[in-house]
Formats: structure tokens, sequence, C-alpha cells
């Protein structure tokens, strides 16, 4: 086996690793809801958006990982590493979205406390 053919092996491994965190994540997220909409809990949706945005961004970063190495490593050409960085752009203006949606503030504004 070829290097090439074996960090192309070991970015899609990531890959799949960060869909399964996202796909198990929210599984977990949506249980942990029903299981406090049952008690009644007032804050129960706004949990949701928090733990939901919080899985998303955990496989979002495990994703970037695998594009990083199956762009640099595997397929090193100007158009491969110009869609890596378009990918990696996008997902990161996703990410800041959803980090002001868990926290609430801007990340250079301080953080109200809890």
């Amino acid at each position: 086996m070829d290097w090439d053919a074996l960090f192309a092996n070991v970015a899609r491994v990531i890959e799949g690793a960060g869909v399964i965190i996202m796909a198990i994540g929210l599984a977990v997220v949506l249980l942990r809801y029903l299981h406090d909409a049952l008690r009644k809990g007032t804050e129960n949706y706004r949990r949701l958006r928090v733990n939901l945005g919080r899985v998303i961004l955990l496989g979002l970063e495990i994703l970037i990982v695998g594009d990083i190495i199956r762009t640099i490593i595997v397929e090193t050409s100007v158009q491969s590493v110009l869609v890596l960085g378009l990918i990696v752009v996008i997902r990161t203006v996703l990410s800041f979205a959803l980090e002001v949606e868990i926290s609430g503030s801007w990340p250079w504004q301080q953080r109200p406390a809890d």
C-alpha cells in the first residue's frame, strides 16, 4: 500500500468519524430533549438548540481535518486547494454563526455570567 492510499483511507475514517459523531450526537441530544420535555422544564428548547449546535460544531471541526488531510496529502492540485479553501471558509462562517447562537454574544464581547 502506498502513502497516498493510506492517507486517503485515514481521511475517509476521519470524515466518517465526524459524520458518526453528528449522527450519534443528534440522537443523544433528541433523547435528552424528550426526557427533559417529559419533566416539563422551561428551558428545554433553548438547551436543545445549544446542545445540537455543539454537536454540529464538533462534527464540522472533525470534517475539516479530514478535508485538510485529503487535500494536502492525497489530492495536491491548485483546484483541490481552492476547493478546500472554500469549504473551510463556509464551515468557518457556519461555525462562527453557531457559536454566536450558542453563546448569545459575539466572540469579542464579554459573555454574560450564567
